[in-house]
């Protein structure tokens, strides 16, 4: 015979499991989300520049958002290859325009994951623009080069009762 007590616990575990899963899930997908949404909103006003000024302008506002410098942050061809696809599929919003996007933005992500980072974590931990439940998912790094703001004692799931309850 399982205890009420048992039953209740084993139940709990399962469903924060669930939502930890799902919770991360939701996470990197709304962290590559907002980071795209930023990326057509901030190229859109360049739109009457030329398309090298256009990437230079998203790219520089880009790394300010994100407290880097050309010359502190390693992904920056792959930024301005973005920058520069985005720009293209605002002037032509087709398949090969659009095609172009993912590639691009995928490279960036591989290149961010041989750099063992993520361009979730990337946009989670450095952008000013950066979701307070991103941090409460999955915390920053203690590090100074991280916003204070995506930093977090622990994920949401493992702060416990207050040791006081615990008997």
């Amino acid at each position: 015979m399982t205890d009420c007590t048992s039953e209740l616990a084993r139940e709990a575990g399962a469903h924060i499991a669930a939502a930890r899963d799902a919770s991360l899930l939701a996470r990197a997908t709304h962290a590559r989300a907002e980071l795209m949404r930023h990326m057509m909103m901030t190229t859109a006003k360049s739109m009457g520049e030329a398309r090298e000024r256009s990437v230079r302008l998203v790219t520089d506002e880009w790394l300010d958002a994100w407290g880097r410098t050309h010359g502190n942050y390693p992904f920056v061809a792959q930024m301005e290859a973005l920058s520069g696809a985005c720009y293209d599929w605002l002037h032509a919003k087709d398949a090969a325009a659009d095609a172009a996007v993912r590639r691009a933005f995928a490279a960036l992500d591989a290149a961010c994951v041989s750099h063992g980072t993520t361009i979730a974590d990337e946009m989670a931990w450095r952008s000013g623009c950066s979701h307070l439940w991103w941090g409460d998912v999955r915390p920053a790094p203690d590090a100074p080069e991280f916003r204070d703001r995506a930093r977090r004692p622990a994920a949401l799931w493992e702060r416990g009762c207050p040791p006081e309850c615990l008997g």
